[in-house]
């Protein structure tokens, strides 16, 4: 099958740290994972605003953070001026020396060219390095999806409807991918994390910041009334006394560069 072309995002970081904060805030628990020492060379993939590039700076290791997003590095160079944050491309890059490890939060599912990710990780890791990463998993947000994709269907916006912007894949998928490419496997969890959102946040709040893509082209008086009926059909099963939650699905693994 041919390589799916990237969607671009453009970040709203502001809004990102202010209403969405519970991506990193999960994310804290990936570092036990990562098993950081001090000295070591660390990369944070995806760093966004830099929130957990900060923590794992402060057990004392050298890190760099990299996100594509010229947004999002603005707001962690003005959140952590003293920290290392560059603009690079998660599938193309490259640094003269090589990491102790990569870790990754919550970025890998936005990146479709899922091939040349995993060879950049494994090209700027050392021999025995680490992968650690956690990223959407297979059915992760299948409920908002489908009724999203089905709303814009039913009223016109087919095409709107097949965007394919994400990529969610399952333990077997994704361990493959890494062992065809050198990778060893240590550790594997596929697990669902229905995540509320923040107090007085709805679904709407959630399509802003992450399902964008989907209204390209469409007024903004239309696109409203179609979030008002996605928000209709999803009240029943995504709202638990009063507040508003996502059906996520993760995937964590680690695995060491052979």
């Amino acid at each position: 099958m041919a390589e799916r072309n990237q969607i671009t995002k453009k970040w709203d970081s502001e809004l990102y740290a202010q209403k969405h904060s519970y991506v990193f805030r999960y994310g804290e628990d990936l570092l036990s994972l990562l098993q950081h020492k001090p000295g070591e060379r660390i990369l944070d993939l995806g760093c966004g605003t830099g929130h957990l590039t900060n923590l794992i700076v402060k057990t004392g290791a050298h890190v760099i953070g990299i996100d594509s997003s010229q947004e999002m590095i603005n707001l962690a160079k003005h959140n952590y001026p003293d920290l290392n944050f560059e603009i690079r491309n998660a599938s193309d890059f490259s640094f003269n020396e090589k990491f102790d490890a990569v870790f990754s939060n919550a970025v890998l599912h936005w990146v479709l060219q899922k091939e040349a990710v995993v060879s950049s990780v494994y090209k700027n890791l050392r021999e025995g390095g680490r992968f650690v990463l956690e990223m959407g998993g297979k059915d992760n947000v299948k409920r908002v999806v489908n009724t999203l994709r089905k709303i814009l269907a039913e009223n016109g916006y087919k095409r709107n409807s097949e965007l394919d912007i994400w990529y969610f894949p399952s333990i077997g998928e994704y361990s493959s991918l890494l062992e065809k490419i050198g990778f060893h496997v240590t550790y594997a969890v596929h697990f669902d994390r229905d995540t509320f959102l923040n107090e007085n946040d709805t679904i709407e709040d959630w399509l802003e910041m992450f399902g964008k893509n989907f209204f390209e082209g469409i007024n903004s008086n239309d696109e409203k009334k179609l979030i008002k009926q996605i928000s209709n059909e999803l009240y029943p099963t995504n709202v638990k006394e009063g507040k508003w939650f996502i059906d996520y699905k993760r995937l964590r693994i680690v695995a060491i560069k052979e």
